[in-house]
């Protein structure tokens, strides 16, 4: 993510501030080693395991894991006929994986002849991240995909006056906020829950997971004009790295604004 989107050097428009230009096409690819043990498990069985991993990061696409077909169990592929294209790559051919009577139609893919420009991608593959039932990170289990060695989240804690408004009314209001930077985002302000009305927030049954700070809950608020659904999100539970965050509320939503100093964010 920190290469490939936004204004990433790897994005199809990067940022115009640098004192150089990348004699290349716009669509971009970069095959970097991804530095640590991955695995993936199955149906109870281990499907791959690699030390080998290569990070495809790919403009304005999240990095993709592609890794020596030997560090796949073969025993458990079947091919398919399923055939796509990509202008930058080539044609990729699937495979299905079976274990233990589960089976799973092309979860994994393959560039067998492919383009010469990607020509580094021959006898590697890749799978897709949903289809398998866990992945790991040397022995730590992860969510979402694997972590972009460029791509970093820093939590600061802030004494600026931070507010946020939905219509005429203030639903938050705090000078204990956290401050949270992750690359290609916005920052985001995080407010303890004393400083926040809570009585006009009611849970919402959204869940999201992040790789780089864990799986978000999320609160609808309720304004004179009806409910504005997820307009916030807190991580009961965070990462390590941003434990600071734990129980804080931030909000970002249509109706919902957020002042700091006086400024719109």
């Amino acid at each position: 993510m920190a290469l490939t989107f936004g204004d990433g050097p790897l994005a199809s428009h990067p940022r115009e501030t640098v004192n150089y230009r990348i004699d290349g096409p716009a669509h971009r690819l970069l095959f970097d080693p991804f530095p640590r043990r991955v695995r993936a498990v199955f149906g109870g069985a281990t499907v791959l395991d690699t030390t080998n991993g290569m990070l495809l990061h790919e403009s304005n696409l999240l990095p993709q894991l592609y890794l020596p077909r030997s560090d796949v169990r073969d025993d458990l592929l079947t091919p398919t006929d399923q055939h796509t294209h990509c202008p930058f790559k080539g044609e990729a051919s699937y495979w299905s994986i079976t274990v233990n009577g589960r089976t799973v139609d092309n979860a994994l893919w393959s560039y067998l002849d492919p383009l010469p420009a990607a020509g580094w991608l021959r006898d590697h593959v890749a799978l897709y991240w949903g289809s398998m039932d866990a992945w790991f990170d040397e022995d730590d289990e992860v969510v979402g995909h694997l972590r972009d060695p460029y791509h970093r989240v820093d939590v600061r804690s802030t004494r600026r006056h931070v507010r946020v408004v939905a219509g005429d009314e203030a639903v938050a209001e705090s000078r204990r906020a956290v401050l949270l930077s992750e690359t290609s985002l916005p920052n985001r302000f995080y407010l303890p829950a004393d400083d926040v009305c809570s009585d006009l927030l009611e849970l919402s049954g959204t869940h999201t997971v992040c790789p780089y700070k864990g799986t978000a809950s999320y609160r609808s608020l309720r304004t004179p004009s009806g409910i504005i659904t997820d307009a916030a999100w807190c991580y009961p539970e965070p990462l390590d790295g941003v434990r600071a965050i734990r129980g804080y509320l931030c909000f970002a939503a249509e109706g919902v604004q957020t002042w700091v100093d006086g400024v719109l964010q």
